[in-house]
């Protein structure tokens, strides 16, 4: 660590060494809400730092350690400010699923003005496990409406609508009736000018169940009234979507190698070239021991060209991994991830023309990852 980061990362005398361990990890609540407000987790609210970082902090080395680390290191988590000053915090993930710190949060930390804190934890079946949510303000509450979630909890074709009480905390979960969006994340949410619905737009939505269980884009709004806890369906845009993965499920290395081709066709000043040419030797070096023979780098650059007559959209910061063309004056969007490959239509088009754009992009992956590609609606 740096001098500076050691400073700021000091416990203070509040934290022994005993103490860390005793709130080392997660825990849930006993009553809706328990008050979990302690030295160890004000330390890493304040500080941020990674599980692996305190726990280093403290001599242990992450073999040592069995259950995931508390962290204030989060994503997905919600921040609203409220017109008192107090800073809501809600749940949230750290790491991704693979690390040994993993894990996701069903607590809440409220920042006062004076800088104190409170941390309350719940029951999980009050509050389960919520990354990915959105928190409105309504009133006296707070409504958090969605969650990813862990992929074993996860309750396709519902919508996960708890309430929490910004003068007790307590969290009440909603049963929410009508057509709601199903299982959503990382959407929008909006309250309507008379205060009396939220209007949930975009996000990815579970299509499906079991261990291959895909996400689908959601590109409707839904209304959720506040009063009858009711949703409405305000708009039906009948996007088709499909998700096109390879064949043995395996993770691809197409946005690595689209990466890759761009770089070689840079002309890199004097002083990067030498550097930038060692990056990419190593970069090839790596993706041909992945893919065990020469890159395919012309159907590569290929890739979102279909055989079929298109304009090429420009790309956009708003989503990163996608590119665009227009065809029949339809957008379709292709969809990159290191497991999937996800097709977009926004609108109609002709069966055929739909079906056509598939293949393509399917038959080139196959070319490109030397492995069958398999693509399916959602």
């Amino acid at each position: 660590m740096a001098e500076e980061e050691i400073r700021r990362s000091d416990p203070g005398p509040l934290v022994t060494p005993e103490l860390f361990h005793e709130w080392r990890t997660q825990r849930f609540g006993t009553a809706n809400p328990e008050r979990l407000t302690n030295p160890v987790w004000e330390w890493l609210v304040r500080t941020e730092l990674s599980a692996f970082a305190a726990s280093r902090h403290f001599g242990l080395a992450s073999g040592e350690c069995r259950e995931p680390g508390w962290s204030f290191e989060r994503f997905g988590r919600t921040t609203t400010t409220l017109g008192d000053g107090r800073c809501i915090h809600i749940a949230g993930e750290h790491e991704d699923a693979y690390d040994r710190d993993f894990c996701i949060y069903n607590d809440v930390v409220v920042r006062h003005v004076d800088g104190s804190l409170d941390i309350f934890g719940y029951p999980r079946e009050t509050f389960p496990p919520t990354d990915f949510h959105s928190a409105t303000v309504a009133g006296d509450d707070l409504v958090l409406v969605g969650n990813l979630g862990y992929p074993h909890e996860r309750l396709e074709g519902t919508t996960q609508v708890v309430l929490l009480d910004l003068s007790t905390f307590a969290m009440t979960p909603m049963q929410a009736r009508g057509d709601g969006p199903g299982w959503i994340h990382r959407h929008s949410a909006a309250l309507t000018d008379d205060r009396r619905a939220i209007v949930i737009s975009r996000g990815l939505v579970q299509a499906d169940a079991g261990p291959h269980a895909a996400l689908r884009e959601n590109g409707d709004e839904w209304q959720l009234d506040l009063a009858s806890w009711e949703w409405q369906r305000l708009t039906n845009r009948n996007w088709r979507q499909w998700q096109l993965t390879r064949a043995d499920r395996g993770v691809n290395h197409v946005s690595r190698l689209r990466s890759l081709s761009r770089f070689r066709d840079v002309h890199w000043a004097t002083e990067h070239r030498k550097s930038m040419e060692e990056m990419m030797q190593r970069e090839t070096d790596a993706l041909r021991a992945a893919y065990g023979a020469d890159l395919a780098f012309d159907v590569c650059a290929e890739l979102y060209v279909p055989a079929v007559s298109h304009q090429i959209r420009p790309l956009t910061d708003e989503e990163p991994g996608a590119h665009r063309i227009r065809v029949e004056g339809t957008v379709v969007r292709y969809v990159e991830s290191p497991w999937s490959v996800r097709v977009v239509i926004e609108g109609e088009l002709p069966e055929g023309v739909a079906a056509a754009l598939v293949a393509d992009v399917r038959d080139k992956l196959s070319i490109i990852e030397r492995t069958d590609y398999e693509a399916r609606e959602l």
